[in-house]
């Protein structure tokens, strides 16, 4: 039927002259039709992942606030230029929520037609369609209402929604669930260590203090930015330490963690903002271990900074998958009162 035989990283329907998987291509086959092994899904909403849309909302910024017209069109012309969600500054997507509509004979996935699910790929390497221009958008968020469609290959991950959550609380947990599911796999390594997470208030930040918790953490500390995260944060009870503090100020956030008690052995970096390398290395004791999980890290300042200040840390890269993570983050926010009050104030809060 088609020209290119099917591969189940997606590398068939790789546009490029160069042989790149789908990550890494500028261009993606978007047609209908489906090799044997994919899944073609209905789309419902985007969910952008919250550099990027940072990123996009700091572009479109002028003196009379966000143009939110000119950031639905960038929206709309990566995706069409691209054939996927890939913002070309960030270099990251972000997920989506919809409904399947056909699956391939050959496909591993699981799924069946009429299921609901959320992908637990990157928007970067999803060919993707958009049928209705993002009509029902208004830009002020991450989550995207949309109409159209979006192929998963034979090696792709999707999860079906539970019936017991809403929707987009679902969608915003699925997101991030990645972060909580490896942040406790580090913390289960040590006997009782001392974690911090850097953004604490915020989604990844807030499942990642749960599993700390839940993973025998002695001290968990949490940073934000300002101080009503952090009465928020508080009132949830997710840290035994809540600190305010600039992330980009290495010296700043090492005091504000060392002043808890000394330097943890776990950090976790969860914000959305470029420059917080430093000071987590910095806050982290020697043999500990600093996972990033911001689409804003800088990997090279990373190793170079903690070569620079010799650091004995291990640095990890939170790629988003552990066998388990959406079931688990699920269950973090089931369990945890506090958890699901931060998602549900973010959700009823335009971003």
């Amino acid at each position: 039927m088609f020209a290119r035989a099917s591969d189940p990283t997606g590398l068939h329907r790789v546009l490029d002259d160069v042989v790149v998987l789908p990550q890494a291509a500028q261009r993606l086959d978007t047609r209908r039709e489906l090799w044997s092994d994919e899944v073609r899904i209905r789309v419902q909403k985007l969910n952008l992942d919250a550099a990027s849309f940072r990123q996009l909302e700091r572009t479109h910024t002028g003196p009379n606030g966000v143009d939110r017209d000119a950031l639905r069109a960038e929206v709309l012309d990566i995706v069409a230029t691209r054939g996927k969600m890939q913002n070309p500054e960030t270099g990251s997507g972000g997920m989506l929520v919809g409904t399947v509509e056909e699956v391939g004979p050959d496909s591993r996935l699981g799924l069946t037609p009429g299921d609901r699910v959320a992908t637990l790929v990157s928007l970067t390497l999803t060919p993707l369609v958009i049928e209705d221009a993002l009509a029902g958008w208004d830009a002020t968020s991450e989550q995207v209402p949309c109409d159209g469609y979006a192929v998963l290959f034979g090696r792709s991950i999707a999860a079906v929604l539970p019936d017991d959550l809403p929707t987009d609380l679902s969608l915003s947990v699925m997101d991030v669930c990645g972060a909580p599911a490896l942040t406790s796999r580090v913390v289960e390594q040590y006997d009782a260590p001392s974690v911090a997470v850097i953004g604490g208030g915020g989604k990844s930040g807030s499942l990642s203090l749960a599993a700390a918790r839940r993973s025998g953490a002695a001290r968990i500390v949490g940073v934000v930015p300002h101080e009503r995260e952090a009465a928020l944060l508080r009132d949830a009870g997710l840290a035994d330490h809540v600190v305010v503090a600039d992330a980009r100020d290495p010296i700043a956030l090492r005091d504000a963690v060392v002043a808890t008690g000394g330097p943890v052995d776990v950090t976790v970096v969860c914000v959305d903002v470029p420059g917080c390398e430093g000071g987590a290395v910095l806050s982290t004791a020697d043999r500990g271990t600093v996972i990033f999980f911001s689409m804003a890290t800088s990997f090279s300042a990373a190793a170079l900074g903690a070569e620079g200040l010799a650091a004995d840390v291990t640095m990890l890269v939170g790629n988003g998958y552990v066998p388990g993570h959406a079931a688990y983050a699920l269950d973090l926010l089931r369990e945890n009162a506090g958890v699901r009050r931060l998602f549900e104030s973010r959700l009823e809060t335009p971003a």
